[in-house]
């Protein structure tokens, strides 16, 4: 039985290799990997905030029953704040066992980037720094910035995010 379950998501994550849902912050599209996407929330539904935590972070919402903690992803990359619209949404990913609501201005597509077709984030020494890139996509003549969701928040942040949900 175990065989079997084990093929069963090996099957599935192969069905999502590739994959990318794209979404405006500010003028850039960004692209994360949907093997972290549990759902796209259309529009912003009443968040309650929490005190004393960073100010990405907006605070919580009820998704049908499940405390998931919210950030501003504007704020998160110091893009400063920006007014909620309907083409607002809230992307809630999981990242380490921790479901996490992502702000975002406007979700794109999904999309299939070829492995050859990322590239790595220029070096840092060329005074590019940003560590919540993980590779550049390259679609045609665009760019498409991969986001890499395990460092978007750190250990500490996770683990404070978790407390509240």
């Amino acid at each position: 039985m175990s065989e079997i379950l084990d093929e069963a998501v090996m099957q599935e994550e192969d069905t999502q290799k590739g994959k990318f849902l794209t979404f405006l912050v500010g003028k850039e599209e960004y692209g994360i990997e949907i093997k972290y996407v549990t759902e796209i929330i259309g529009g912003i539904q009443a968040i309650t905030e929490i005190p004393d935590v960073p100010e990405y972070v907006k605070g919580i919402i009820n998704l049908r029953g499940k405390i998931v903690p919210v950030m501003d992803v504007n704020l998160r990359f110091n893009k400063g704040a920006r007014d909620y619209n309907d083409r607002t949404c809230i992307i809630v990913i999981d990242i380490e066992e921790l479901s996490v609501g992502l702000i975002v201005d406007n979700v794109a597509e999904v999309i299939s980037i070829a492995d050859t077709d990322i590239v790595p984030p220029p070096d840092v020494r060329a005074g590019f720094h940003n560590r919540y890139i993980k590779g550049i996509g390259k679609i045609g003549s665009e760019v498409k910035l991969i986001l890499d969701c395990q460092r978007l928040l750190n250990t500490e942040e996770l683990e404070n995010l978790d407390y509240i949900s």
